[in-house]
């Protein structure tokens, strides 16, 4: 793999990305690098801060397909994954695709949908198909899921299970803008939105191909017996009653070695880990009600964690 011409690559994506979304470089290089390990994004946030716009951008930069779904309590899994249908003139069923055949899925809202309904998308995260009336339909590739909820507002809503919140490799937030970033927002938008001009940087053959050299990273030995610690001291904590599974430590790998490359190195350090910890682990984890009882978040708990894991030295 050519580790400088990745990053190179991948700097050119996140800075198309940043036209549109101002002040916001962690949330991006963090939804690249999801996309990169060819896992799914869970944004959680107020309405209002780009949440919907990251992923249109995300997906004109890289040159996808992009559909968004808006759930809602009267959506139903054939509204997401497609139904079949009665062809009179061939007297057979054809199946007609629903939404979540793109490359880009924004699931706007997603807890606003029943679990029935939430659940469809089960599948689709993990094996990349669809299956309808016992026939199985494969996604296009790349495949990636990004959906959003708002923290804030629980009326009317579903909570995501713990089942269904592993499926995603990372959970992120956006954040208010600062002041200055706020005025550029206003300045860039004052006669039109910057989306209408951003232009694909790769396309979805360039895309796949990153993917692969991505998995090519190397990681020594003795980084994947930290990486091992770190999680497994998610399943010892006192104040944890639900650590990270073996799907949190891959995830986890894959995160750093998308981040390594984009780093432009061949290569993951301790570093990686710690910096992709809090993403990838923190939604896995289940706090146990003392925890609660102290408003402690479960990224503080990983944090905590981090320091008391020994890093190893090359």
């Amino acid at each position: 793999m050519d580790a400088k011409a990745i990053a190179g690559t991948c700097s050119e994506i996140l800075a198309a990305v940043e036209t549109v979304i101002v002040g916001k470089h962690r949330a991006a290089q963090l939804a690249l690098a999801c996309a990169l390990c060819g896992g799914h994004l869970l944004v959680e946030d107020i309405p209002g801060v780009g949440k919907t716009m990251l992923a249109r951008a995300l997906g004109r930069a890289l040159g996808c397909t992009y559909k968004r779904i808006q759930f809602t309590p009267d959506l139903l899994p054939a509204d997401v994954t497609g139904t079949s249908i009665f062809n009179q003139k061939t007297a057979e069923f054809e199946f007609h695709p629903g939404p979540v055949f793109a490359n880009i899925v924004l699931a706007d809202e997603i807890n606003r949908a029943t679990p029935k309904t939430q659940s469809s998308l089960l599948e689709c995260m993990s094996e990349m198909q669809v299956t309808v009336d016992g026939v199985a339909h494969p996604l296009p590739e790349p495949f990636l899921v990004m959906a959003t909820e708002n923290p804030i507002e629980y009326h009317g809503t579903y909570p995501l299970p713990e089942a269904q919140l592993d499926r995603f490799l990372m959970r992120i937030s956006m954040g208010y803008p600062r002041p200055a970033e706020e005025v550029a927002i206003l300045d860039r938008q004052m006669q039109e939105h910057p989306i209408s001009r951003l232009e694909p940087v790769v396309d979805c053959t360039r895309v796949l191909a990153l993917q692969r050299e991505i998995r090519e990273v190397h990681l020594e030995q003795a980084v994947k017996a930290y990486l091992v610690e770190v999680v497994g001291a998610t399943r010892e904590h006192p104040l944890i009653a639900l650590g990270a599974s073996p799907r949190g430590s891959l995830g986890l790998l894959r995160a750093a070695q998308a981040i390594a490359a984009m780093a432009g190195r061949d290569y993951v350090l301790p570093d990686d880990i710690k910096q992709m910890a809090g993403p990838v682990l923190a939604h896995r984890l289940i706090l146990k009600p003392e925890a609660r009882a102290k408003r402690l978040a479960p990224g503080a708990v990983i944090s905590e964690i981090l320091e008391g894991v020994t890093v190893p030295v090359a």
